[in-house]
């Protein structure tokens, strides 16, 4: 098969690159990653030794590409008939400042929640949790007031942006829930949540939902 993507279920960054995937009925083989295990991840860290997934190889063209928004930008290049990217130079600028600031403000600090809870007791960081927990409102906030009255982040159309904000938001939500303080951020993620492609890989993760180290377990959306 041309496309391999090595990945895990579970991660919030691997769901991004199955949205683009399942977007755009790309055939694929999925070859699932346990990190803890050298036979496992040996393969995808002779692609792209930082040892991170995803990385979607591509047999046909000789590429290793890594980076979930990287991953995504490739696909829009030689794979996808719906691009992800939008082809107007403002509305791309702006789908990827979106897709950073759910990486970088959402989902990154929610690392840090699930990273305090595989510390021993002793070793965990009540202010450091404190903080991010803040800064994940925060940014709750800062999209409610921009993201307008459209159906997505940059009004009609699905892009790389609703990708990001997909798994940022789903497991952000189990830490700092999404509440009507937040109305047109709540009615948002709502629509996410139900999007197909999103929903195809939340069902995939499913059976490993309760192996998330947070107090508050991920669970399908009702």
């Amino acid at each position: 098969m041309t496309l391999k993507l090595y990945y895990h279920p579970l991660s919030s960054y691997c769901h991004k690159a199955l949205i683009a995937l399942y977007e755009n009925d790309i055939t694929f083989e999925p070859i699932v990653v346990d990190l803890s295990s050298e036979a496992s991840s040996a393969p995808m860290r002779a692609l792209w030794p930082v040892g991170k997934f995803p990385v979607l190889k591509d047999e046909k063209r000789g590429h290793a590409i890594a980076e979930s928004s990287v991953i995504i930008d490739y696909l829009d290049t030689h794979y996808a008939h719906t691009r992800l990217i939008p082809a107007d130079t403002d509305a791309a600028w702006q789908a990827r400042m979106w897709d950073r600031f759910f990486d970088l403000y959402v989902m990154e600090k929610q690392g840090k929640l699930v990273e305090d809870n595989l510390r021993p007791v002793e070793a965990r960081d009540p202010h450091g949790v404190a903080k991010a927990k803040e800064a994940i409102g925060k940014s709750y906030a800062i999209f409610e007031d921009k993201i307008g009255n459209g159906i997505w982040a940059l009004g009609d159309s699905y892009s790389l942006a609703d990708c990001a904000a997909s798994p940022a938001l789903f497991y952000a939500n189990c830490a700092v829930p999404i509440t009507d303080t937040t109305p047109k951020l709540k009615a948002y993620y709502e629509r996410l949540m139900r999007r197909p492609s999103y929903l195809r890989a939340l069902k995939e993760a499913e059976p490993f939902f309760d192996w998330v180290p947070m107090d508050v377990k991920p669970r399908l959306p009702a």
